[in-house]
């Protein structure tokens, strides 16, 4: 049975929740009675669609059902999940969960998207205070990771466990703010940055693209992969952070900073504002700064990802997460039926694969197959130990032929065959597709090496047998169409 989310609140953190939860297999139900909710949420989640199938590298589950409900009792009626995402107005929060907290299970995690209230505010004149926590993400909700958790002593650390690891379980990364306090911690920070930045736009010492500039091409890049903390560290040289602090730590009580005031935003400061935020992008949509900004996000973490840093670290556990329920054999025993073609591959289509066709780009279906050739590697046992040890497969010869094209966030597998497996060589077939759709097939041949001569080699004897089993179990298999061609036949 798919588990439920309920989403009280259609705005852009709504709908970012709804689809983070929709896009990892649950269903949603969303409750808000403005009549333009609808189209946003619906936005936002074809937005979604577009970037969260491609930012990891295992595909996603099947998307859940998405539910409009008229009434918010049929909203959170049997949900496991209650995301409550309305304006900012304590009355308004607490009156909500009285009436919600009328229909909801009551072991229901009810769970509140507030940048500023502290959960002893929000669970005030609740009949179950326990079952209020704080869960603030930041947008987009379906890409950022971060999502801070705050609790009072009225929730159970039962429960509280068990919302952290629901939402890991949907890619994110809960922090677990240590106590409550009025705008949690990133509010907090980001506060601190802005007031500032009123204070130079006021005094007329920066545009607002220029303190933009500042951050994104400056500082805010270093933030991105090493946080505040780290970056200084490095900054202090082998000294580390002890010797940044003795050095620049003085400095702080210069009276450099405008932290405690802050400026007037009065009819002129805002239309200044404006004024240049028009300048600096108006001739963009909304819409397109948003596509914009996912696309630069699923590149910067993707990048993370390929080092196993910051987000990209919480995106690599999350796909092995994943890889565990797909069905991609991790050793030779986990292969359900040897008479098979084997599944080696199981993901999407990143954004930062498409060409300026828009669809995926040529040398992508070679790294594709490149995974699948991979991981029979590790099936025969040709794996990162016997690499280490100082053996391997290079490949010699590949042919592909393109059959049709695919584009962002689409599934992808590739089933891959032995054509032949005896002494130096392996000989491989892999079929990509996208759900029954054939996008492309590789003919791969790869020669065993020693990797201290550079020159081939027979591999090891557990190896040649792994291999020798697989060939001579798809050596049954009806021959495959397209092997063996050269290039320019006709298809």
């Amino acid at each position: 049975m798919p588990r439920i989310a309920a989403i009280v609140g259609g705005g852009v953190i709504g709908a970012g929740w709804a689809a983070r939860f929709l896009l990892n297999g649950w269903d949603v139900r969303v409750f808000d009675p403005e009549p333009a909710s609808r189209a946003r949420v619906e936005t936002i989640i074809d937005n979604a669609r577009l970037a969260l199938p491609g930012l990891g590298d295992v595909a996603l589950p099947p998307e859940g059902t998405l539910t409009w409900c008229g009434r918010m009792s049929e909203a959170v009626k049997g949900a496991e999940w209650i995301q409550e995402s309305v304006p900012e107005r304590l009355e308004l929060k607490q009156t909500l969960y009285r009436t919600l907290q009328e229909h909801a299970e009551e072991d229901a995690i009810l769970a509140s998207s507030t940048s500023g209230f502290t959960p002893t505010e929000l669970q005030g004149v609740s009949n179950r205070p326990g079952q209020i926590i704080v869960a603030h993400p930041f947008n987009p909700v379906y890409l950022l990771p971060v999502v801070e958790i705050v609790a009072s002593a009225r929730n159970a650390p039962e429960l509280v466990e068990r919302a952290c690891d629901t939402l890991k379980s949907i890619g994110m990364a809960p922090l677990r703010v240590r106590g409550e306090i009025p705008a949690h911690v990133a509010d907090r920070l980001l506060e601190a940055v802005w007031r500032e930045a009123l204070w130079l736009v006021k005094d007329g010492i920066a545009t607002t693209e220029e303190i933009d500039d500042v951050i994104r091409l400056g500082f805010g890049l270093r933030w991105a992969q090493m946080g505040l903390f780290e970056t200084y560290r490095i900054a202090g040289g082998a000294g580390g952070m002890a010797q940044f602090l003795a050095q620049f730590g003085p400095a702080l009580e210069w009276p450099w900073t405008k932290l405690m005031d802050v400026p007037k935003l009065d009819d002129a400061l805002i239309g200044r504002i404006a004024e240049q935020s028009d300048a600096q992008s108006g001739h963009l949509s909304i819409e397109e700064l948003e596509r914009q900004r996912d696309r630069n996000l699923v590149g910067i973490m993707r990048a993370l990802l390929a080092r196993d840093w910051g987000a990209g670290r919480v995106q690599k556990a999350l796909d092995a997460t994943r890889a565990e329920a797909l069905a991609i054999p991790l050793r030779l025993d986990e292969i359900g039926d040897l008479a098979q073609p084997v599944p080696t591959v199981e993901r999407a289509v990143p954004l930062d694969w498409l060409d300026y066709n828009g669809h995926m780009t040529e040398s992508r279906y070679l790294e594709v197959f490149g995974q699948a050739t991979d991981q029979m590697m590790k099936l025969v046992g040709a794996d990162e130990a016997y690499v280490a040890g100082g053996r391997s497969f290079f490949t010699v010869e590949t042919h592909i032929r393109h059959l049709d094209e695919v584009g962002a966030g689409a599934p992808l597998s590739v089933v891959t065959r032995v054509l032949a497996g005896a002494g130096k060589r392996m000989h491989l077939w892999h079929e990509l597709r996208s759900g029954e759709r054939l996008l492309a097939t590789g003919e791969h041949m790869l020669l065993h090496v020693d990797l201290a001569t550079r020159k081939s080699s027979l591999p090891s004897d557990e190896v040649a047998e792994a291999l020798g089993r697989i060939a001579t179990a798809h050596a049954g298999l009806p021959p495959v169409e397209g092997a063996g061609r050269a290039v320019g036949q006709p298809l």
